[in-house]
């Protein structure tokens, strides 16, 4: 899995970074089939910490984002997102008959 991390008006720190590698590592547990993962971490003009995500799936897409007034927190909002979307998508491939060995 590829992480590219970004920063709009924000310096990613290595601890920063290393808090998205981590959080994204749990979820490559459930779904192992993540080939690119884009992030992007930005300050708005109301100091609204905005955490945003494009992830690349086999055969699908799966983007997220979210605000919070801590960037942590905005970070862990959209890990939650990005959870509940991944497992939605690998219980449709389930349904279809595609299990995640064949893709």
């Amino acid at each position: 899995m590829q992480i590219n991390i970004t920063g709009h008006h924000v310096d990613i720190t290595p601890p920063l970074r290393e808090y998205v590698t981590n959080k994204l590592q749990k979820i490559q547990r459930y779904f192992s089939n993540i080939t690119n993962v884009h992030v992007i971490l930005s300050v708005d003009k109301k100091f609204q910490q905005k955490a945003e995500a494009r992830l690349h799936l086999a055969r699908a897409e799966v983007f997220a984002e979210s605000e919070s007034s801590d960037m942590y927190a905005a970070i862990d909002l959209l890990m939650d997102k990005l959870d509940r979307q991944v497992l939605k998508h690998k219980e449709k491939m389930k349904q279809h008959g595609e299990g995640e060995d064949q893709v």
